[in-house]
């Protein structure tokens, strides 16, 4: 099966879309005692998204937070530069989704010059 930049740009987004939804998740979480902060491998779920058996989408617990007296680990911190980077990377798939189905819409116009 091949893919085209269509189902892989859209299996992007999706994950993209998968990580902002746990890392708003675990901000939500971050009073709520014995939480434990969440998040999902892109690799991992890209591949899973494009069909490929070895990727996993289940949520793992993230291993580098400090937990603090209530048993939570979540870092307002962390979990906004992961939000942030997350958003950009999401922004730019975005645009260059945008940029190609654009260019490639173009490309099938007729010319009306006839050259």
């Amino acid at each position: 099966m091949q893919i085209g930049f269509l189902d892989f740009y859209s299996g992007v987004l999706n994950v993209r879309q998968e990580r902002s939804d746990l890392i708003a998740n675990n901000i939500a979480n971050s009073d709520t005692p014995n939480y434990l902060a969440t998040d999902v491998s892109f690799n991992s779920a890209l591949s899973s998204e494009m069909g490929n058996s070895e990727g996993s989408t289940a949520p793992q617990y993230r291993t580098d937070g400090v937990v603090g007296l209530n048993g939570n680990d979540v870092s307002l911190d962390t979990e906004r530069v992961e939000a942030a980077a997350n958003g950009e990377a999401m922004q730019a798939s975005a645009t260059f989704l945008h940029q190609s189905t654009a260019d490639l819409m173009t490309a099938l116009r007729p010319n009306p010059s006839g050259i």
